[in-house]
């Protein structure tokens, strides 16, 4: 450990943090969320460019630099004002004089290949809009990567070279095999040269002064993809599935992703610079891995930003979600504070899984010679049994039954709610005393692909054409007609699901396709709808993929997907009017979403509470704000309505169920609710998903750990659950139960109950660290 080298802003961010050592191979900061971690990034940039104003820089891309952006635009735009003051020197930031950024020299750190850099999801445009113009840097002295400046073969535009976008790097080390060929080959060398010349443009400016990046699913830097060199230069080059996964949402899904290849800077270029400020900032449960693998490895290609152990400032920014599995973790966990009865679970499933030996099998010789389990205080035999009759306690409670309990299930997206607790819900809807409400509080439509969209409004089309949607017949229905029998497209669409029949099912979600366009667009007669779909076909066919869509298609998209959630619930008799699409406003396809607005957002929450009364609330739970940024916004939002609320009702006895899904997971001693997952359970899950999300069935836009539905995924976690809780019990309480529930058990779902007061407490933290923004 060495803090003598940390600045002033990382000593009081250090400080902060409570943390008194590290011993991995790079120093890192941990803070509490992710909107500190754009404020440690942002005060220690403006600390940087304080002490070199002529620096060269090199800043990322993405969602990760939201806070970062935010953050150092508002500490700059209000530098004299008393609360900017206060943060600057609580936080170590003791400058008297704001530092101007104009004469600082920027690169850009990567592009996709090809794309147009008018495009809003270029990298290019970022750079310009968030950096160069966000920041007030000078453009004259900013390298950047314009993919219309670089020249190909006979003076062509890619579009012409490579008109799918797709270009074969084996024409490097193969002959060319027709004369279109020779021109591919020709210009992928010009390409090349182009990315040397990068290459010395910044080695002849001394290199890079202050970089910041993020780190991929796979511990990519830059594009810089597992295996890379660690010498490598700026290069066009091909990335692996879970870069492109992560890429999908910025180029309009996974099938454009798969294809696309990158320029980007290489770790040589990263570290050309020995006194270079090099720091990795990394958010998140997700990325626990992949920063303790960074962190405790010795230089190696598999992980790419061990490079950056070869750099004397180089630094990890990360939240205590990424810092999980680092060994300092789990030290601080076990050593700091008093110990309890979680400390004694996680050391028993954690030896559990470290010798693969089950619970009931363990000997007091292998407690005594673990590291963690050897501190249980009163070491014995019966500290297993009481981690294994715990277990079996979180069982119970998820097999308990509800009467007259009135549920308000919320998911941030469409399928969260599924994905997450669809085995806890089931048992529940078959009570008929219960009362069920399903609210998806944003509009999903970014889930939902140009391609897809216009798939069903060119068969809608067709069927108009042939008199196939046979409600346009009534004479009130462009007037009033529209509103009523949603429920019937839903039943009619669940009918043909059971007939196995795929073209009625088409039709019928072309039937919601219709209403949704009268309802959107005010349309008055048969003719108005068929130009308005013609219209659409035509913006639609005109668009780039992952071009922001205008309101209206926005609007159809989302439409689509609420659908798509009544067809679920319908499955188990749920009527469309109990399915609640609240479309938050602050949810608007922006790279960066908006902060939840207490009018706009919060009030339509509170009245939806006050309406249904609900006494089981269900939640997307990322207090620390490190899943999708919806999922925090979404729990900030339902928090203050909840706190509204209160303030008319007692709501000391509602009952509020945090769960997670596939982006972000519980630990079986976190969670005190375990849910047992039949076989049937995951058939069904698997096939109403698939019957039902018909946009996510491809997987446009996949979790960079699995290649497929969500669905699947789901479901792959609950079995790895599964056999964390086998490990505890053994298989044979489960074959030889004497309840058939358990006896059919092959998954297990993990969630944390709480009562208002608890929920709060972890929701206020979140909010507190976004007070001091320019909201």
């Amino acid at each position: 450990m060495n803090t003598a080298r940390f600045t002033k802003v990382e000593k009081a961010f250090f400080d902060h943090s409570g943390r008194k050592q590290f011993t991995t191979r790079l120093p890192y900061i941990v803070v509490k969320n992710f909107p500190d971690l754009g404020l440690l990034t942002s005060l220690r940039f403006i600390e940087w460019v304080a002490d070199h104003p002529d620096g060269v820089i090199s800043l990322p891309t993405g969602k990760t630099p939201e806070y970062f952006i935010k953050w150092t635009q508002y500490l700059l735009n209000n530098w004299e004002k008393p609360e900017a003051q206060k943060i600057r020197e609580k936080n170590g930031l003791l400058l008297k004089k704001k530092p101007s950024l104009k004469r600082l020299h920027f690169i850009q750190i990567d592009e996709f290949y090809p794309i147009n850099p008018k495009q809003h999801n270029s990298f290019f445009d970022y750079v310009r809009k968030y950096y160069i113009d966000g920041f007030g840097l000078d453009p004259s002295k900013a390298l950047l990567i314009n993919t219309d400046e670089i020249t190909l073969a006979d003076g062509k535009d890619y579009s012409e070279v490579f008109p799918d976008n797709i270009i074969d790097l084996s024409l490097r080390n193969r002959e060319a095999l027709n004369p279109f060929e020779k021109l591919q080959q020709a210009s992928i060398f010009m390409v090349d040269n182009w990315c040397t010349n990068y290459e010395k443009q910044i080695r002849a400016m001394g290199g890079i002064g202050f970089f910041l990046g993020g780190i991929g699913p796979d511990g990519h830097i830059a594009f810089n993809t597992r295996g890379s060199d660690h010498n490598s230069t700026t290069r066009l080059t091909a990335t692996n599935f879970e870069t492109q996964a992560a890429s999908a949402g910025d180029l309009g899904g996974i099938e454009v992703s798969r294809t696309r290849l990158v320029i980007t800077i290489g770790l040589g270029t990263i570290t050309h610079n020995p006194d270079a400020v090099s720091v990795i900032f990394a958010a998140g449960d997700a990325k626990a891995l992949v920063v303790k693998n960074a962190l405790e490895n010795s230089p190696d290609n598999l992980y790419p930003a061990t490079v950056l152990q070869g750099l004397k400032n180089a630094r990890f920014y990360i939240t205590e979600g990424a810092s999980v599995q680092l060994n300092d973790s789990v030290q601080k966990y076990y050593r700091e504070g008093e110990w309890t009865f979680e400390k004694t679970e996680r050391a028993v499933y954690d030896l559990c899984q470290k010798i693969d030996k089950y619970a009931h099998k363990l000997v007091l010789e292998d407690l005594k010679n673990d590291e963690y389990c050897s501190m249980i205080p009163d070491l014995s035999m019966d500290r297993i049994t009481d981690v294994i009759e715990s277990t079996k306690k979180k069982m119970e409670a998820g097999l308990k039954g509800e009467k007259n309990a009135v549920f308000l299930h919320t998911g941030p997206h469409h399928d969260d709610i599924m994905l997450g607790i669809f085995p806890a819900i089931i048992p529940q809807l078959r009570e008929i005393t219960n009362r069920f409400h399903f609210s998806v509080l944003t509009s999903g439509f970014n889930a939902v692909t140009n391609h897809m969209l216009l798939q069903f409004l060119e068969e809608t089309l067709c069927l108009i054409s042939i008199n196939k949607i046979q409600m346009l017949r009534y004479p009130d229905f462009f007037e009033s007609g529209y509103k009523f029998k949603w429920d019937k497209d839903v039943s009619h669409y669940l009918d043909k699901v059971a007939d196995k029949d795929d073209a009625g099912k088409l039709r019928g979600a072309c039937h919601r396709i219709v209403r949704a366009m009268v309802d959107i667009y005010k349309l008055k007669s048969k003719d108005e709808l068929i130009r308005q779909i013609q219209k659409n076909i035509e913006l639609i066919s005109a668009s780039y993929s992952g071009e922001k869509n205008p309101p209206d298609i926005q609007r159809l998209k989302g439409m689509l997907r609420e659908f798509e959630e009544e067809l679920v619930w319908a499955h188990y008799g749920v009527p469309v009017r109990n399915i609640e699409h609240l479309r938050l406003g602050f949810y608007t396809g922006d790279i960066f979403t908006q902060q939840p607005d207490r009018n706009r957002d919060v009030e339509p929450i509170l009245q939806l509470l006050k309406r249904i009364r609900p006494t089981i609330i269900s939640l997307a739970f990322d207090p620390e704000g490190s899943g999708p940024d919806t999922h925090y916004k979404v729990l900030q939002a339902i928090a203050e309505a909840l706190r509204q609320w209160n303030l008319e009702k007692d709501l000391s006895e509602l009952r509020i169920i945090g769960y997670r899904n596939v982006w972000y997971r519980f630990l079986p001693y976190e969670a005190n609710v375990f849910i047992p997952v039949s076989l049937n359970s995951m058939a069904v899950l698997n096939q109403s998903f698939r019957d039902c999300y018909v946009s996510q069935v491809n997987a446009s836009f996949p979790s960079p750990v699995y290649d497929g539905p969500f669905s699947d995924l789901s479901q792959q976690v609950w079995v790895e659950q599964f056999k964390q809780v086998q490990l505890i019990l053994g298989k044979d309480f489960f074959y030889e139960n004497e309840s058939p529930k358990i006896r059919g058990t092959h998954g297990m779902v993990y969630y944390k109950e709480m009562r208002f007061d608890e929920f709060l407490k972890h929701a206020r933290e979140l909010e507190k660290s976004v007070e001091g923004e320019a909201l």
